[in-house]
């Protein structure tokens, strides 16, 4: 029997039974693709990231939107949630230790790094398609098609919120990302920052309480713009 036509044949057979295990991983629960992944299913692990990695890029690009290498970061997220996954106790709680490591990251980072971030706009949407690949994910464009005056406003609003954000201590800024644009409660963010719920609240408020100072400008000229003219 031919070596190479056999070992073709076995890898086209185990392509095709990872293609159908893939196909049956996609019906299961978070939990359920979890224990299989702690049982070392190397299919199920695959599922899994697909399910995450749009997660856990969305928050990388929130926190360090200039940063060139954050594919290669989402990756090695992964590959830490590979090495530790068995020692997960409660697959309910993978949400919460996924955002852990991704913080922890970011931190490790940005001891690398020492450079101050530039700061995502809260506006700001990005897209990361999870059936594309890694080069295709995209920034969506925002629509100026507006009036001059307005596009000002626009452009004013973006760099006034993107300056109070630089402003604001990693702290304030890593938990302002967590709860306005990913939406966490403050129970889950004081468990994925490990800190008390109290100190939280606090850096939230702050960052919160900075962000609307720099808004005033804003709302007070949009204000004068919409004011009768005599």
């Amino acid at each position: 029997m031919d070596f190479t036509t056999s070992s073709n044949s076995s890898s086209s057979n185990s392509s095709k039974s990872d293609s159908r295990l893939k196909t049956n991983y996609l019906d299961f629960s978070d939990h359920g693709i979890i224990r299989k992944c702690q049982e070392g299913e190397r299919v199920a692990f695959e599922v899994l990231v697909r399910r995450y990695q749009r997660i856990v890029f969305s928050i990388l690009y929130q926190l360090a939107p200039d940063w060139e290498d954050l594919n290669d970061l989402v990756q090695e997220v992964f590959i830490r949630v590979y090495k530790y996954i068995h020692g997960l106790k409660n697959p309910k709680t993978f949400r919460a230790w996924l955002n852990q490591i991704t913080i922890n990251l970011f931190y490790d980072e940005l001891r690398k790094r020492p450079k101050r971030l530039a700061t995502l706009s809260l506006d700001s949407v990005i897209s990361y398609n999870k059936d594309c690949s890694e080069e295709e994910s995209t920034r969506e464009i925002p629509d100026l098609r507006e009036e001059p005056a307005q596009v000002a406003l626009n452009q004013e609003l973006v760099f006034l919120i993107k300056k109070a954000m630089n402003e604001l201590p990693e702290q304030f800024r890593v938990a302002i990302v967590l709860r306005e644009l990913q939406g966490l409660t403050y129970e889950e963010i004081a468990e994925t920052i490990n800190c008390e719920l109290g100190t939280v609240k606090s850096r939230i408020a702050r960052a919160r309480s900075k962000l609307r100072a720099a808004l005033e400008v804003y709302v007070q000229r949009t204000k004068t713009k919409k004011e009768p003219q005599f």
